[in-house]
């Protein structure tokens, strides 16, 4: 069985799709367990992405926390609301971590929660490889068993 190989252009092409979609959408950004920039939508510069990854390292430190302390599962989504604009952090299956910003006066936050969810259940055809935070790395694999999903 042969498996779809991943490119930067289409993780691109998937996450500009993503953010035409919903009005107020600005971008989009998918990060290693890590917190390493992957893919970006074409709205979003390099150091626009590398801000982006130490932020959401943040509050996803944060959310880890508040799932410890309150018992309730697992982290899947963190919204994190402003007076301008909302930010849409969600955890992928694989590891990885989505990142969208929607702001103006008519945003659709009901449609982008759903196109994040969308895209997170959808995400081994932009991103099948399972990743693993650099801690699962230094244990001794070195990742030649990995395989494809």
């Amino acid at each position: 069985m042969t498996h779809a190989v991943v490119t930067e252009d289409s993780l691109t092409g998937a996450l500009d799709r993503l953010v035409d979609r919903v009005r107020g959408a600005e971008f989009a950004v998918v990060l290693s367990p890590d917190g390493l920039p992957l893919g970006r939508s074409r709205q979003v510069q390099a150091k626009l992405a590398e801000e982006i990854s130490g932020i959401v390292a943040g509050l996803l430190a944060l959310g880890l926390a508040a799932t410890r302390t309150c018992d309730a599962g697992a982290l899947r989504q963190i919204v994190v609301q402003m007076s301008r604009a909302f930010l849409f952090v969600a955890t992928i299956s694989n590891g990885t971590i989505l990142t969208v910003r929607i702001s103006g006066d008519e945003v659709e936050v009901g449609d982008m929660a759903y196109e994040v969810a969308l895209f997170v259940g959808q995400a081994e055809r932009h991103l099948p490889i399972r990743l693993e935070t650099a801690a699962a790395a230094r244990s001794g694999d070195s990742g030649a068993q990995r395989r494809l999903r």
